[in-house]
């Protein structure tokens, strides 16, 4: 199989690793962790670099791009820490309503989002749901051509600061029933919607959005928004798992250069042996990740079984990819791998956040667990 990357995509790969060494350094991002954990500036020179269109179709004034460049894309912001929503305003929410919105409401928004004027955030999760999509309690109501919604939403990515939210709302059937789940789009600033933001352990920012019979409109009905829901996340999966690629490409070089230029006894600490053997572990994890990054990559315009099977192997081996890269990074820098003034912490946190994200490495077990049942256990 070919992985090679094409001329554009190393290009677009450049031009983003060069946006972010240029603008977004440590202490830019430290800044902006310090001002709230975002940055509307940062959001804008990510559309002026018309990132932000990526998965807009070019009808709407985007650049109509696919999961490969999504992945070229994330592996750079992971590799700099940025930490703006770029995976849910720019691919979760533009592939949502391209791939499943009415055309007044595709028409109304995709420029704006494309152009980095608005920005839109998946509102997914709630209490008691435990990673569960299909556990969905906010109430969807009808009334003559107008959706009103009820509910509560935790987590929601830069909540107090996005314009609108992405929200599954249920219009029938039980807690637990999916085919009673549509999928809704709620203005921030429309009646009944109340936000409380704060800080997440990796600097970055979100909030609780409560829901009083806010004005809503949709984008797609029961029967279909559970199959849009699921997509929406598969994307921020893949999104994900590259963007934890990126990060933990760039804590290994760090470590490295850390081994390389730390002495004990009067040599470098990279000579022992058993270090070295040990940041070997390190990059085969390293290259595990990347290796299912780019299955989930490619598999995602699969058909749904087979591309919910492979995001969840995806995200289990980049959980533990994380976590183990993370851990052994810290341990091989001793002291200095945990304090707030050396940046290859704030790495740390940051794979630690993502591991719980969309489905921590439980719960992507007991998914992968499910999906294989037929297979006895053997990828098919």
């Amino acid at each position: 199989m070919d992985f090679d990357f094409t001329d554009d995509q190393d290009m677009l790969r450049d031009s983003v690793r060069k946006w972010v060494d240029k603008a977004y350094d440590f202490e830019r991002r430290r800044s902006i962790v310090r001002a709230g954990g975002f940055s509307r500036d940062t959001w804008r020179a990510l559309a002026d670099l018309g990132l932000t269109g990526l998965y807009v179709p070019e009808a709407h004034g985007g650049m109509g791009f696919g999961p490969v460049d999504a992945m070229v894309v994330m592996e750079e912001l992971g590799r700099g820490l940025v930490m703006e929503p770029f995976a849910q305003g720019a691919l979760i929410a533009g592939a949502t309503i391209a791939g499943h919105a009415p055309e007044a409401l595709q028409s109304a928004w995709l420029p704006k989002i494309a152009s980095g004027e608005a920005l839109v955030v998946l509102a997914h999760q709630e209490r008691a749901a435990r990673y569960r999509l299909n556990h969905v309690t906010t109430t969807a109501k009808k009334n003559g051509a107008a959706w009103t919604l009820s509910g509560a939403k935790s987590i929601v990515p830069v909540g107090d600061q996005a314009d609108a939210f992405i929200v599954p709302a249920r219009v029938s059937g039980a807690a637990d029933d999916p085919a009673g789940i549509a999928l809704f789009l709620v203005e921030r600033n429309a009646s009944g919607v109340t936000t409380r933001g704060y800080p997440t352990q990796d600097g970055a920012r979100a909030a609780e959005v409560t829901l009083d019979n806010s004005p809503a409109s949709v984008i797609a009905q029961a029967g279909q928004g559970f199959a849009a829901l699921e997509h929406a996340v598969d994307i921020g999966i893949a999104a994900l798992c590259a963007e934890g690629v990126g990060a933990m490409d760039k804590l290994v070089a760090l470590t490295v250069e850390y081994m390389n230029t730390r002495k004990q006894f009067g040599v470098p600490i990279a000579t022992f042996q058993a270090l070295r053997h040990r940041i070997a572990d390190v990059k085969m994890q390293l290259e595990l990740g990347r290796s299912m990054s780019y299955f989930a990559s490619l598999k995602l315009n699969d058909e749904p079984a087979a591309r919910r099977r492979a995001l969840a192997q995806a995200k289990l081996q980049l959980g533990n990819s994380m976590r183990f890269v993370g851990q052994q990074c810290v341990q091989l820098h001793g002291g200095i791998g945990v304090t707030d003034e050396y940046v290859g912490s704030h790495y740390f946190k940051r794979l630690t956040v993502m591991e719980m994200a969309f489905g921590d490495t439980m719960h992507q077990l007991g998914e992968v667990a499910a999906r294989m049942e037929d297979t006895a256990g053997v990828f098919a």
